[in-house]
C-alpha cells in the first residue's frame, strides 16, 4: 500500500501498544467497503435497511452513554498550558502521552486494526491535507468512506510526506476512562473509550478544525467552523458567502437553502458547498477562497424534512448510515421526530427498546423514538444542490463571512461589520442558546466566538490574533456580517420565518459586498433600511415587522457589551485591537 516510513513506523507502534489480532488497509474500492457493510451487518454493529425505498442504507445505534461531542473530556495537549487554555481543557503532552498509552495498553487484542488513508479536501490539491486513522472500529471506516476521501489514491499522493496522525479505539466504552485528546504541536490525535462520530471521524472536528485551526496559524491560512454556499444570480453569476453558526442555529438548512417561490420564479438557485467546514486561504487575486475539506454531510436527524430542509432529507436517501434514530419495524426504515406526523406503529427506539409516537414516561411526557442529537452521514454526492465547484481543488472566492446565533431579544435580523477588525469583534463576541449537540444543559446562553469555543486547536486570544493578521494580507477582503434569525415576540414565537426566507437576507448582504444598497450606521454597525429588505409573497410581515427586527436597543446593547467585556476578562492574550473595537462600541452606545 505504500512505502511511507513514518506511515510504516506509526502502524508498527500501534500494533506493539493496541496488540490487535490483524492489521486491514482500507484501500477504498467498493467491493471492500461492500464486504465491510456486510461484516458490519453480521457482527450486529448496523442494520441492513429497505434497500427499495433506501438503498445502500444502514441504522447504527451507539451506547447509551456515548451519544454527542464532550467537551468536557476533549484536551488540547501542549507543552506549555497558556499556548491552549483558558478555554480548551489543557494536558500537558508528554502527560497526556503517558496517560493514553496506559488506556491504549492491549485494548485491540482479539480485534482487527484498520489503517484509514483519508484526504481532507480534494485528493491532490494545494488545499488539501492528508491524514491515517488507525482505528479497532468497522463503523468508524464506513463513516471515514463517506466523510472524506480514503484509499489507494491518498497514499499514492501522500508519498513520502507528512500526515495528521490518528489513533482511535473504542476500547470498553468507559464514560470515566473517555479522552479525546490533540497534539497541535505534533500533528497528533488520540480517541479512546468512545465510538461517536464527533468523537471518533478524526477526520471530522478533531482534524479539520482542532488540528488545522494551529496549521491555519502556523501556515498563514483559516479553518473555520463555516458552511459555504453560492447564490446564483438570473444572469448566471454566482456569489459565494462562509458563514459560522454555532449547533442547531440552523447551519445545515441555510447550506442547502431552497430560495422562496418570488426568487425562483426569478431564476435565482442556491448552491452547497459545504455544511460545516471552511478551510480559508489567500488568492492570487487577493480575495479570500474557501474550500469544503469534507466529503459527506454529517447533519442532525430531527427537525429535519420535506419543508425544513428537502434537499438534506433527499440527500439522506441513499449510501447513508443513520445513528441513533427509531427504527420502523413495519417496512424496515427510520423515522426521528419532526420527519413526518406519522411516527411507527410497530417501531424501536434509539435505544433498542419497543416504541410507538404514543408512548408516554411515568411524567406523562413524550418518549422521544430518536436521540436528539441522532445523526445521519451522508454522500455529498447525493445532495440536489451540490455546487459544481465542490470538487474545485482552487476553492471559490468569498464575497462575505457571516457570524450568527440564536438570540431572543439582542441582535437584529442583520447588521454589517464597519471593518475588518469590527468583523473580528463581532465575530468574537458571538453569543447563543446551546443545544442537544453538546452534552450539558440545553438553552443557555454562552459566548460561542465565531462558532469556534470547542474546535480551536490553541489559545483563543492567539486565534483571534491570527484573524486580525489573516485581515492584514488580504487586498479584497469579503464584508462581514451578523445575521440572527432567532428573534421572538412576547409570546416567544419566531418573528422572522426564517428557512428558505433567509435568502432575502442574503440578498441584501451580497447587495452590500456590491455597494447597489445604502445602510443606515448605528452603534453597532450598519443595518439595512427596513424596506431595503424584499419581503415580496411574505404573509403577516410587513416593513413596520422589519423594522422592528432591525431595532437596536441601546440598554439591551448595553448589558451585552459588559458581557463581551466579562468574556475577554476570562481569556488571555487578547489583541488590544478588539479592546478598542469594544470600547468604541461603549462610547457610542453611551453618546
Amino acid at each position: 500500500m505504500t512505502s511511507n516510513k513514518k506511515v510504516l513506523a506509526f502502524i508498527e507502534e500501534t500494533k506493539a501498544l493496541c496488540d490487535p489480532k490483524e492489521v486491514v488497509w482500507v484501500d477504498g474500492s467498493e467491493s471492500q467497503l461492500e464486504a465491510f457493510r456486510k461484516q458490519a451487518v453480521e457482527e450486529g454493529i448496523l442494520i441492513k435497511l429497505n434497500q427499495e425505498l433506501l438503498p445502500g442504507c444502514y441504522l447504527h445505534r451507539t451506547t447509551q452513554n456515548d451519544v454527542a461531542r464532550v467537551e468536557g473530556r476533549t484536551f488540547i495537549c501542549s507543552k506549555n498550558k497558556d499556548d491552549s487554555s483558558p478555554i480548551n481543557n489543557w494536558m500537558e503532552t508528554s502527560e497526556a502521552y503517558d496517560m493514553l498509552k496506559k488506556l491504549f495498553k492491549g485494548c485491540m487484542k482479539g480485534r482487527t486494526l484498520y489503517v484509514i488513508p483519508y484526504s481532507m479536501g480534494a485528493v491532490g490539491s494545494k488545499f488539501s491535507k492528508i491524514g491515517i486513522e488507525l482505528t479497532d472500529s468497522i463503523y468508524v471506516v464506513l463513516n471515514m468512506a463517506i466523510m472524506t476521501r480514503v484509499g489507494q489514491k491518498v497514499l499514492d499522493v501522500l508519498g513520502d510526506g507528512d500526515f495528521v496522525k490518528g489513533l482511535h479505539s473504542y476500547a470498553e466504552l468507559s464514560e470515566e476512562k473517555r479522552y479525546i485528546c490533540h497534539f497541535p504541536e505534533d500533528n497528533t490525535i488520540m480517541s479512546i473509550n468512545s465510538n461517536y462520530g464527533g468523537n471518533v471521524l478524526l477526520g471530522k472536528k478533531c482534524f479539520a478544525l482542532r488540528i488545522a485551526s494551529y496549521l491555519g496559524k502556523t501556515e498563514g491560512w483559516m479553518a473555520e467552523h463555516m458552511l459555504i454556499l453560492g447564490v446564483e444570480y438570473p444572469n448566471g453569476e454566482t456569489k459565494y458567502i462562509a458563514a459560522a453558526f454555532p449547533s442547531a442555529c440552523g447551519k445545515t438548512n441555510l447550506a442547502m437553502l431552497i430560495p422562496p417561490e418570488v426568487y425562483r420564479k426569478k431564476g435565482y438557485k442556491v448552491w452547497c458547498v459545504g455544511d460545516d467546514i471552511a478551510w480559508i486561504r489567500v488568492g492570487e487575486d487577493g480575495r479570500l477562497y474557501a474550500v469544503n475539506p469534507e466529503n459527506g454531510f454529517f447533519g442532525v436527524a430531527p427537525g429535519t424534512n420535506e419543508k425544513s430542509n428537502p434537499n438534506a432529507l433527499h440527500t439522506t436517501q441513499k449510501g447513508t448510515i443513520f445513528t441513533n434514530v427509531a427504527y420502523n419495524a413495519d417496512n424496515n426504515t427510520v423515522w426521528w421526530e419532526g420527519l413526518d406526523k406519522n411516527p411507527p406503529k410497530n417501531g424501536i427506539d434509539w435505544k433498542g427498546n419497543p416504541w410507538n409516537g404514543d408512548m408516554k414516561d411515568a411524567d406523562g411526557k413524550p418518549i422521544k423514538g430518536a436521540h436528539p442529537n441522532s445523526r445521519f452521514t451522508a454522500p455529498a454526492v447525493n445532495c440536489p444542490c451540490l455546487s459544481k465547484e465542490f470538487e474545485n481543488p482552487n476553492g471559490v472566492p468569498l464575497s462575505a463571512i457571516v457570524f450568527g446565533g440564536r438570540r431572543a431579544k439582542t441582535a437584529p435580523l442583520v447588521y454589517q461589520s464597519t471593518s475588518w477588525n469590527n468583523g473580528v469583534f463581532v465575530g468574537s463576541s458571538m453569543a447563543s442558546e446551546t443545544t442537544a449537540a453538546a452534552t450539558g444543559a440545553v438553552g443557555v446562553v454562552r459566548r460561542d466566538p465565531m462558532a469556534m469555543r470547542p474546535f480551536v486547536g490553541y489559545n483563543m486570544g492567539d486565534y483571534f490574533a491570527h484573524w486580525i493578521e489573516m485581515g492584514k494580507k488580504i487586498k479584497n477582503p469579503p464584508k462581514i456580517f451578523n445575521v440572527n434569525w432567532f428573534r421572538t415576540d412576547d409570546e416567544g414565537h419566531f418573528i422572522w420565518p426564517g428557512f428558505g426566507d433567509n435568502m432575502r437576507v442574503l440578498d441584501w448582504i451580497l447587495a452590500r459586498c456590491e455597494d447597489k444598497v445604502d445602510a443606515v450606521e448605528t452603534p453597532i454597525g450598519y443595518v439595512p433600511k427596513a424596506e431595503d429588505i424584499n419581503i415580496e409573497g411574505l404573509e403577516g410581515i410587513t416593513v413596520d415587522t422589519i423594522k422592528g427586527l432591525l431595532e437596536i436597543d441601546k440598554e439591551t446593547w448595553k448589558q451585552e457589551a459588559d458581557g463581551i467585556e466579562s468574556f475577554y476578562g476570562e481569556l488571555t492574550r487578547v489583541p488590544q485591537e478588539l479592546k478598542d473595537q469594544l470600547a468604541n462600541l461603549k462610547a457610542k452606545l453611551n453618546a
